[in-house]
């Protein structure tokens, strides 16, 4: 299976890319970090009527997402990262760059066939092929940091017919000086972090640069990625919603688990049904909700190429490199507070802000403007039911991000703690793809049942 391998595929090749890597970032135009930017962020907050031409849009994203996909590592978990908050953009502004996200979240230049041979005996050992009855070199999916191939693992014992048992696997392979080139990576893309600005303003690019290096670090030991997608294999074994698929070989470089058939999120929010995407979208909030309840641990990489709606209804998830380690379960101050917001107890919401550090002692900000600045965001459990939607979040932005609103000035005097940046940008991911989804569900019923601290509120 696969294409033939010829000399040339060696994997020499790939130092030449890696020292090419700093030179592709730079060669993104400083217009775009400049012009394009500033055209969203007056665009999203309604300072000037002024748009982007379509065809500078739409080379400017083709051009962006594709140097970021050929990248892999660092910036390719940027982007995919970045590609979240999509549904935050004006229509005119995000259109032209739906495709080139969805393209990212899903594919990525591949590794030569040589390459791929050659960390798989490193890793599996010189008779790697004898594990296989079948590999095939033409990978199925991209990661920011490797490839995924399909295969039939050769499992232990033979059938009444002397046939070897068998399972179809998905085995993930790191490319080759990844983790120097991550390095290299992230001092370049604090150019790119005016976008995130664009759509929250008050988010500082810096720590979350400096969490998401640290969370790639960890993607990049495999063994610790099993270790993770066992966890989390064992709290939902049977579980009639949420599939996990069986770890079933790791080393640091390569990781085999079962192989999840499936369609893809991204291919649910392009063409799905409006039951299929309330459905997925209800099953990943359930997930982002229950894992650190049952697993103590949160799937930290919420975008759409990570989830397949499985024939049976279940929501399959794949990748548990990036995780959040939450072992006393999610904190119950979110749960508390949201509930206390939701009930308009101005004076308990900010005392559980300044308790948990999202208030400095030394700031004055007045608690009804405060709870005025937070219950817009709770809208999605203040009712039984409700549909997330592309305009939906395109209204936070602009509340958010506009310089003359009362939300904007408020949140400048706002903390985001470093014990919950992981969380919320987790949150914020999780809250993008249901918007993209356009998804509809009793989410108030699921943070009831899993959300410490978060009572009923009738």
């Amino acid at each position: 299976m696969g294409r033939p391998v010829g000399h040339n595929d060696q994997v020499t090749e790939i130092p030449r890319r890696a020292v090419s890597r700093t030179a592709k970032l730079a060669a993104l135009p400083l217009g775009f970090a400049g012009r394009t930017v500033l055209g969203m962020g007056k665009r999203v907050t309604g300072l000037a009527s002024d748009v982007i031409s379509a065809e500078i849009q739409q080379r400017t994203a083709e051009q962006l997402f594709s140097v970021l996909g050929q990248l892999k590592g660092g910036a390719m978990k940027f982007g995919q990262a970045l590609s979240v908050f999509e549904a935050a953009l004006p229509e005119e502004i995000a259109a032209p760059y739906r495709q080139a996200l969805t393209r990212l979240q899903e594919a990525a230049p591949p590794l030569p066939a040589a390459s791929v041979h050659k960390v798989l005996a490193e890793q599996l050992g010189p008779d790697w092929r004898d594990r296989f009855i079948e590999f095939d070199d033409i990978p199925v999916a991209a990661a920011s940091i490797g490839q995924v191939h399909r295969a039939r693992w050769r499992e232990p014992g033979y059938d009444a017919a002397g046939a070897p048992h068998t399972r179809d696997v998905a085995i993930k392979i790191q490319y080759p000086g990844a983790g120097d080139a991550l390095l290299a990576d992230f001092k370049q893309l604090s150019r790119l972090g005016g976008m995130l600005r664009a759509v929250q303003p008050g988010l500082d690019v810096k720590p979350l640069l400096a969490e998401l290096r640290e969370r790639i670090t960890e993607e990049l030991d495999y063994e610790l990625e099993a270790e993770s997608q066992r966890a989390f294999a064992t709290a939902y074994a049977d579980d009639p919603e949420i599939y996990v698929p069986a770890v079933v070989a790791a080393s640091p470089r390569v990781l085999v688990t079962g192989w999840v058939d499936g369609t893809p999120l991204s291919q649910i929010i392009r063409d799905g049904s409006e039951q299929d995407r309330n459905e997925a979208g209800r099953l990943m909030a359930t997930l982002h909700l229950s894992a650190p309840m049952r697993a103590g641990l949160l799937h930290a990489d919420p975008h759409p190429g990570n989830f397949r709606l499985l024939p049976d209804g279940r929501l399959g998830v794949v990748d548990f490199g990036a995780v959040a380690r939450l072992p006393e379960g999610t904190p119950e101050p979110i749960g508390r507070i949201a509930g206390l917001a939701l009930r308009g107890d101005a004076a308990e919401v900010m005392t559980g802000l300044r308790d948990e550090g999202f208030v400095s002692t030394n700031e004055t900000i007045d608690g009804q403007a405060l709870l005025d600045f937070l219950q817009p965001m709770l809208e999605p459990i203040a009712a039984e039911e409700f549909r997330f939607t592309r305009a939906w979040l395109r209204a936070e932005a602009t509340r958010l991000a506009n310089p003359r609103s009362p939300a904007y000035q408020l949140s400048r005097h706002l903390n985001l703690p470093p014990s919950y940046l992981l969380i919320h940008r987790v949150t914020l991911g999780s809250i993008g793809v249901l918007c993209q989804l356009e998804a509809k569900a009793p989410y108030r019923g699921i943070l009831e049942r899993w959300l410490p601290g978060f009572a009923p509120v009738r």
